[in-house]
């Protein structure tokens, strides 16, 4: 090691000079494998070289790591027990794709009703955009599963194994012991379990819990599809959290790249107040600011960047650096909110404007979504009815009828048994029918398909006529009609024939 001048700083900064990798000063504080100092012009975790620099972010101590754990453990919670709270029958939020059905919280869908699920899936997309205008990258530091699983559950078990973040790097750097294999080998077994666990409960969503134990009890193959689908999103899961970690908000999620679309100088961030902190020097310095470059907020950093360098892609807004900043500034006895969620305009002295012309828009948006959506709910009925006519001659002449054929197929969206009436309210004098009933009894989630007959004598047949045929259920609560055509040959020609 050698000493180099460190920019922004009259201390001298160790600087990395390992064989093969390009001289970068080190942030100060870190050990002596500590990470380069951040530059808004490369990523941290990419060498100059191309090659990947593990990150171990520091502990952070303080109200919003607190307040995010627990929202974060509350999150994990409700993932796990979805599958298993019943509600009107079936797990709350069950996407049965083999029956083609989807529960949400008592509340059924047949696979005929998932255009409604265009209106969750935009409403989610938008609700995403007026959240991001208005707090900025909440959703990234509070609520992203990547972020949650990733700082609540994978990275509790690493540093509870292998020790805080200077131990970590120390680790890193020793040379390979039975202690560093058991620690690193029992690290990536539980690391694999949790990966399984998490995708076990997700094939849950899709099949039920019930049907998942069948399928875990039995060998491999009798369920085969199932089998492949967890081994690999077991890997993926492993993979993603055990070694690419941040890389996924950096590299592939593409939320990073619409922030600077989505937010403005009043959307709330995670800042660094310069007017306060500049010039940064050690505590007690004359002419100093409130920054004493202590690069905390860099060390508890889940994707190693300086927030005193302004606002970055890569900044998740988790408020790591908000708690370090507080903390360093409490042991200085200084005020807090040097580093703070704040707006662009806050930090330089304005005043923040929370209603403005982008969020109009997107609350008129999701207005408009939601009547939509309440619109389309509305039009869900317990029962659905389709018909179409039967393939070949569109209708057949004998020497006594006009006849037309269908198919009438009548699903029962509902949990329970029901019977349906089938009628033809504006049905034409002496017109026939054959092939369904009166009465139509479906079992619960049930769909049957039976032919439609019609015939008109061909002496009182006049021409093309629109039937409908209406089912209705016996309790009276609703009842639905589709229109059929019904059609033949030219009146005159059949008179003529029957001549």
């Amino acid at each position: 090691m050698t000493n180099a001048q460190c920019p922004m700083t009259n201390d001298k900064a160790p600087v990395d000079e390992r064989p093969g990798q390009p001289t970068r000063p080190l942030v100060i504080g870190h050990s002596s494998l500590g990470i380069p100092r951040p530059n808004r012009d490369a990523v941290t975790t990419i060498r100059e070289d191309g090659s990947r620099l593990f990150l171990h972010p520091a502990d952070a101590r303080g109200r919003f790591t607190t307040a995010r754990r627990w929202s974060g453990w509350l999150l994990i919670a409700i993932y796990l027990v979805l599958p298993w709270i019943p509600v009107g029958g079936h797990p709350a939020v069950f996407l049965d794709i083999a029956d083609r059905r989807f529960h949400l919280f008592g509340f059924t869908l047949a696979f005929q009703d998932a255009w409604l699920m265009f209106f969750g899936i935009t409403g989610l997309g938008f609700g995403l955009f007026f959240i991001t205008a208005l707090l900025g990258r909440v959703w990234c530091g509070w609520a992203c599963p990547q972020t949650v699983f990733l700082e609540h559950v994978y990275r509790r078990v690493e540093r509870w194994l292998e020790g805080d973040a200077v131990a970590r790097r120390r680790l890193d750097a020793a040379p390979w012991s039975a202690t560093k294999l058991l620690r690193r080998g029992g690290k990536q077994v539980i690391f694999f379990t949790i990966s399984a666990v998490i995708a076990h409960l997700f094939l849950a969503y899709y099949v039920s819990v019930p049907e998942l134990w069948a399928m875990m009890s039995a060998a491999p193959g009798t369920h085969w599809a199932a089998f492949v689908f967890v081994f690999l999103f077991t890997g993926i899961l492993y993979f993603n959290f055990a070694w690419f970690r941040e890389q996924l908000c950096i590299v592939i999620c593409p939320y990073g790249r619409l922030q600077s679309v989505l937010i403005d100088d009043h959307s709330l961030v995670i800042g660094y107040d310069t007017s306060r902190g500049e010039p940064r020097g050690k505590a007690g310095s004359p002419g100093a600011g409130a920054c004493v470059d202590c690069n905390r907020c860099v060390q508890v950093c889940p994707t190693g960047i300086d927030i005193r360098q302004g606002l970055q892609i890569e900044c998740i807004g988790c408020s790591a650096c908000i708690d370090a900043c507080d903390e360093v500034m409490d042991k200085v006895k200084r005020p807090r909110g040097l580093v703070r969620y704040d707006s662009m305009t806050g930090f330089t002295g304005g005043r923040t404007r929370w209603v403005r012309a982008r969020i109009l828009v997107y609350v008129a948006l999701l207005a408009v979504g939601a009547g939509a959506a309440t619109w389309g709910l509305s039009t869900v009925r317990p029962a659905n009815l389709a018909i179409t006519r039967l393939t070949g001659a569109p209708y057949f002449v004998t020497p006594e009828t006009v006849r037309n054929q269908f198919l009438v197929r009548l699903v029962n969206k509902r949990d329970t048994a029901a019977r349906f009436t089938i009628t033809l309210p504006d049905a034409p004098a002496g017109l026939v029918r054959t092939g369904v009933e009166g009465t139509v009894e479906l079992a619960a989630l049930a769909e049957e398909v039976r032919s439609l007959v019609v015939q008109m004598p061909r002496a009182g047949y006049a021409g093309e006529f629109v039937l409908t045929v209406r089912v209705a259920d016996e309790a009276g609560t609703f009842s639905l009609e589709k229109p059929v055509r019904f059609v033949g040959p030219d009146p005159e020609l059949l008179k003529e024939d029957f001549k």
